[in-house]
């Protein structure tokens, strides 16, 4: 396997249906390539089915009524067959390999490479990754973290990981002593959290899978379905189905916010497919605030023209505070402002006002085209504003719904992963264990980037996941990991941040999602995952491991803390690597919800999390209501001759996770280092469709640059482009980030391009 020329670009018509016959025949492809004919059936008949696995892409919700024999989409297939593959990374690979070969190497050529098998390292001095013994690894780690001090480790996590293990690595990093759990939250919905945690009491959306299906109104904001969550285009085609209607809003018309045709009925393999969406908003990027400052506007309006018939007033006068402030900021409003800002003419936005108004039950769904701009935070308290109004809370078709990325990333943050953890849960897991968890705030993931570039990391510990792909400012992040003195990958595949190492770099091998994990003196043992709408259930798989030396995830947490800590520390780690039904008993005494965990989560469905906002319509914030908040109208604009662009992902990869080189619902192949510019931009700014140009970015008078990207005449909105995110992730300064949440700005980016000279 050898990287794509990019030079070989090849671009066509963007398409308008998502899904259909060519969906199933690339999953199948895929599969067939990678894992073979037998482990390709056996791991897709048990994907997302009850007693099987969790599909380790994205956290949309399963049904908890009949379930459809193929409950996966495309990109799900892909994501399994790239998991399930039979290739195998082994020690005379990577002796093969040293790491000068693989510095040009992109994520795509290391992921195809396949499975690593057993347990490596790269020492001082050395040149590639070589063997090594479990028991000597967990000894290098124990020799390194007890030389450092806690301030200096920082324990990175995948939303892959399940909730057992997260709990258990959590527990690991406040026995050491360190709040430093950044992950990859801190980099997609931490602004939803710190939006709505303030605002409705809870860091989590509010509808469940038959909301979605009982809605009159969804809104689909700053999100492509399509590609990062395809199986919600079925439920936002069963919402239609039942009468709902739902509106789009994205800078990029994407093809499964067109047309959706569902390869699991006659009507999917012919025509264009279902239609999506009644209203298709074609905003600017970093326009979303604005948009729901107007539509406030005109619900406060049409209330005047016919009071009682808008305003929920029994709701808003019993269960919430600050309406009065909001409804007299957003009295009045400048449309040309406005229409400056979102770029969608006043009609249009008048228009999908009277739906709103019309609406009894209406649900915002929202991704990172929401959170990460510097005004993020506000813009989804604008969202909850205007739910508000209408008392969108607690009854059936309504809510909230921050639509989570990877799976169980949402579950992580349930069990502990996180660096702002609140005093409760110290206690309780003090008390459980009778440990001294510390209290000060550890880093995030982007503190965690200038902690690396200010030398203040020892150890870098990555459970799952790509950090020196996933986050911004890459020169300077993969400078810092370079300095550190040790860091330790447990890892499926070979990806960029093996290549860019510690002085001394230790990468584990994990069992997969897919893997059956039965070495263990009970016998076969399962996990279990949270997805988007607070459901906690079991994952198992059933593969034989491609490699005998592989360990689970919780296993290699559990062996890790017992030699950084002692075998006569406070925590029976032993115990839990040996049956995770120890872990869960824990788990049940610490964390509110898991009451009874063992039994609940072998239930038929698992079992539903609390929810106060959704289940008895109260709020769990310092008032004991919601609250309404008023911010100032914020967006972006560049200057003359930039752009403002956003990085998006491809139909080919999860994350920083590459199936391909191509894009197919937007017509790119065979190339990714391309700039999606509008051709009346194209054409403003003096440059071509095709022409190879280098970006150039700028933020507070410090500029970054990337070379060698095409400029690609594309129906984007107008004063915007879009690049492929990690490659643009080299523009993206470490301070540009939203306020409140740090997460950074990957949808914020001021730009220019300069001809590229050879």
């Amino acid at each position: 396997m050898k990287d794509i020329d990019e030079d070989a670009l090849r671009v066509g018509h963007p398409e308008t249906s998502a899904a259909g016959l060519t969906a199933v025949a690339v999953a199948l492809q895929r599969g067939l390539e990678q894992a073979g004919p037998v482990r390709t059936a056996r791991s897709l008949a048990r994907i997302n089915q009850r007693g099987g696995f969790d599909c380790p892409g994205c956290a949309w919700p399963e049904s908890n009524g009949h379930r459809k024999a193929a409950e996966f989409c495309e990109n799900g297939a892909k994501a399994v067959a790239e998991e399930a593959t039979v290739h195998t990374v082994t020690p005379e690979w990577w002796d093969a390999h040293p790491i000068e070969s693989l510095e040009d190497k992109t994520d795509y050529w290391l992921s195809k490479q396949g499975r690593i098998a057993e347990p490596v390292v790269l020492r001082p001095g050395d040149d590639r990754y070589r063997r090594i013994s479990w028991g000597d690894a967990f000894e290098l780690v124990a020799e390194h973290v007890n030389a450092s001090s806690p301030e200096r480790c920082v324990f990175y996590t995948s939303g892959r990981t399940a909730n057992e293990t997260a709990f258990v690595y959590q527990l690991f990093a406040r026995s050491l002593g360190t709040n430093n759990l950044p992950d990859c939250s801190n980099m997609c919905h931490e602004s939803s959290g710190s939006a709505l945690s303030p605002t409705i009491g809870i860091g989590k959306g509010t509808v469940s899978l038959e909301d979605i299906h009982d809605a009159q109104l969804v809104f689909v904001v700053g999100q492509n379905p399509g590609t990062n969550h395809p199986r919600m285009l079925s439920a936002l085609k069963e919402c239609r189905d039942r009468g709902g209607k739902v509106v789009a809003v994205n800078p990029l018309p994407e093809a499964g916010l067109l047309h959706f045709k569902d390869p699991q009925t006659v009507s999917g393999y012919v025509g264009q497919g279902a239609t999506i969406s009644d209203e298709f908003l074609q905003i600017k990027v970093g326009g979303d605030l604005a948009l729901f400052q107007a539509l406030g506007h005109l619900l406060l309006e049409e209330e005047r023209r016919a009071p009682g018939t808008v305003v929920d007033r029994a709701f808003v006068d019993t269960q919430t505070e600050g309406f009065e402030a909001y409804a007299e900021a957003r009295a009045s409003i400048d449309w040309d402002e406005t229409e400056r800002a979102t770029g969608i003419a006043r009609a249009e936005i008048e228009r999908t006002a009277e739906l709103l108004a019309a609406s009894k039950a209406t649900i915002v769904c929202w991704a990172l085209g929401l959170t990460q701009q510097p005004h993020s935070v506000d813009t989804i308290r604008e969202i909850v504003n205007v739910l508000l109004v209408q008392g969108n809370f607690g009854k059936p078709g309504a809510g909230a719904c921050p639509v989570r990325g990877h799976s169980n990333v949402q579950g992580d943050r349930t069990m502990g992963i996180w660096e702002k953890p609140k005093e409760e849960f110290l206690a309780a897991l003090d008390a459980e264990f009778g440990i001294a968890s510390p209290r000060e705030h550890g880093l995030d993931s982007t503190e965690t980037l200038h902690a690396f570039e200010g030398d203040a990391v020892d150890v870098f510990v990555s459970l799952g996941g790509n950090f020196a792909q996933a986050n911004s400012d890459t020169e300077a992040l993969e400078a810092g990991m370079r300095r550190t003195g040790l860091t330790v990958h447990i890892s499926t595949k070979p990806n960029r941040s093996h290549v860019v190492h510690g002085r001394t770099s230790l990468i584990l091998p994990t069992l997969g999602r897919t893997d059956r994990d039965d070495k263990h003196p009970s016998g076969r043992q399962f996990l279990s995952v949270e997805d988007s709408m607070s459901m906690v259930h079991s994952t198992q798989g059933r593969l034989e491991p491609v490699s005998e030396h592989l360990l689970a995830e919780p296993v290699i947490v559990a062996r890790m803390a017992a030699a950084v800590l002692g075998e006569d520390h406070a925590v029976d780690w032993r115990a839990m690597a040996e049956d995770y039904d120890v872990i869960r008993d824990h788990i049940s005494r610490v964390i509110p919800g898991f009451e009874d965990f063992n039994r609940r989560v072998r239930q038929r469905n698992g079992f539903q999390l609390p929810n106060p906002p959704r289940d008895t319509r109260t709020f769990a914030t310092d008032a004991g209501r919601a609250q309404f908040t008023v911010s100032p109208l914020e967006y972006l604009e560049a200057p003359e001759g930039h752009l403002v662009l956003q990085t998006v992902r491809s139909h080919d990869q999860y994350n920083t996770t590459f199936y391909g080189q191509d894009d197919r619902y937007r017509g790119i192949s065979d190339g990714r280092r391309v700039i999606l510019v509008h051709p009346a931009d194209l054409e403003a700014l003096g440059f071509a469709d095709r022409e190879l140009v280098d970006v150039v970015s700028v933020f507070r008078g410090e500029e970054r640059r990337a070379n060698r990207f095409r400029l690609v005449g594309y129906p984007t909105a107008r004063g915007c482009a879009a690049a492929y995110f990690p490659e643009a992730n080299a523009l993206v300064h470490r301070d540009l980030v939203a306020r409140e949440s740090n997460t950074p700005g990957f949808k914020a980016l001021t730009v220019r391009f300069v001809p590229h000279a050879d």
